[in-house]
């Protein structure tokens, strides 16, 4: 359930699976959350994203026609173009919560994120689609240019990004609105049993440890 005054993403990303990861007490304490999602018809397809504060104020909405070659590469391509626009209008040291439908692809993120915090723990090798390297090495390096990043996988059919990318031409006039370089509020200050802090058993710690 939504809470008001503040983001839908940070609902979402609460709520969902965070591959390899598992969610710290302080996961509402991102400063932005992007939703992305890839589409693809033999006829094109297009990319969606959704960027929002933690306070759900909308940083930019975006439903680019695109022509992948296969859904999973337009996965990789939406959340590029995502991390792209979002580097551009947040400081470095802005906390990241990614949502995406992909499985695959949120995995590869943590995986990415966990190796580059503890070069000894072996996540094991990100298998990246084929025509995706390109935007997999770009996305790692917004990875590495932000203070912290985690993806949770959510379901598709939740997804905000999902009606952009797939009918991006019903949703070109998003792309048109101003970009806004929107930080939010500080958290406010509370107890660790405070509301909307997440239980005891969300502790910092890597999956199965």
């Amino acid at each position: 359930m939504a809470v008001h005054g503040r983001s839908r993403l940070r609902d979402l990303f609460d709520e969902s699976p965070t591959p390899h990861i598992a969610h710290p007490p302080r996961t509402h304490r991102r400063h932005f959350y992007v939703a992305t999602d890839g589409s693809y018809r033999p006829d094109g397809g297009g990319l969606g994203a959704v960027i929002e504060t933690r306070d759900g104020e909308r940083i930019a909405r975006l439903a680019v026609p695109d022509s992948a070659p296969n859904n999973n590469v337009a996965e990789y391509r939406a959340l590029h173009l995502g991390l792209d626009v979002l580097a551009a209008r947040a400081p470095r040291t802005a906390r990241v919560g990614v949502l995406v439908d992909l499985d695959d692809l949120a995995a590869n993120v943590n995986r990415a994120v966990l190796a580059a915090d503890d070069p000894d723990w072996a996540p094991g090798d990100c298998r990246i689609p084929a025509g995706s390297e390109h935007h997999w090495r770009g996305i790692q390096a917004r990875i590495a240019g932000f203070g912290e990043l985690r993806a949770a996988r959510i379901d598709g059919r939740r997804n905000p990004a999902h009606p952009l990318a797939n009918t991006p031409e019903e949703y070109a006039h998003v792309n048109d609105r101003a970009p806004r370089c929107v930080l939010p509020e500080p958290p406010t200050s509370g107890g660790a049993t405070g509301p909307g802090v997440p239980p005891p058993s969300r502790s910092e710690r890597r999956t199965g440890h």
